[in-house]
């Protein structure tokens, strides 16, 4: 079975500046490239965003869809490979079973792509994401970047970790994800 990251977005892959669906306004935060680098070297990355901006008419389905290439093309160019992108495009009070903190993406994932969920991660600044991990099993990581600062006080549901950003996330993940030495017949390790 594999291994997977789940990340969030909007405010922990790159700055939260609301209606994201052009290419100027895609920025990076800090170190975050450089953070899913170090997690695909264990990790199966797979990114999942609540996007109610299609379901308000900000944007179109089409336009998310082209700009979401884009965003991934950004990725592969720096040597990062995304599984999959999943995104939901429903306002919350539509009650789908798509949008954060529901579940359905990480359970496809799991079947479509054989995750083990009980050796994966989430990481993302809402408490969403938090509640969908925590469903599942998973180790969540809360950060601080995007409106995570914001709502870390407000947290009714606690995650296993807080980090400053997704860069700070990988760095405990990784940590937590090495698999222990095993002894070998004389008793050493090994």
């Amino acid at each position: 079975m594999n291994r997977a990251v789940f990340l969030d977005r909007d405010g922990t892959i790159n700055e939260d500046v609301g209606a994201l669906c052009s290419k100027d306004k895609l920025i990076f935060i800090p170190r975050a490239i450089e953070a899913m680098k170090i997690l695909q070297e264990q990790f199966q990355l797979f990114i999942i965003t609540n996007q109610a901006w299609i379901g308000k008419k900000v944007f179109s389905k089409e336009e998310y869809l082209v700009f979401s290439r884009y965003f991934e093309s950004v990725l592969k160019d720096n040597g990062i490979a995304i599984k999959h992108i999943y995104y939901c495009p429903h306002i919350k009070e539509e009650g789908c079973i798509c949008r954060k903190p529901n579940p359905f993406f990480i359970k496809e994932a799991e079947r479509d792509y054989d995750i083990d969920l009980k050796k994966s991660f989430i990481v993302g600044d809402h408490q969403s994401d938090i509640e969908t991990g925590r469903e599942l099993g998973l180790s969540s990581i809360y950060v601080l970047t995007g409106h995570g600062m914001d709502g870390v006080d407000g947290l009714s549901v606690q995650p296993d970790h807080i980090a400053g950003s997704v860069y700070e996330a990988a760095g405990w993940i990784m940590d937590r994800s090495q698999e222990p030495a095993k002894k070998t017949e004389s008793g050493l390790i090994g």
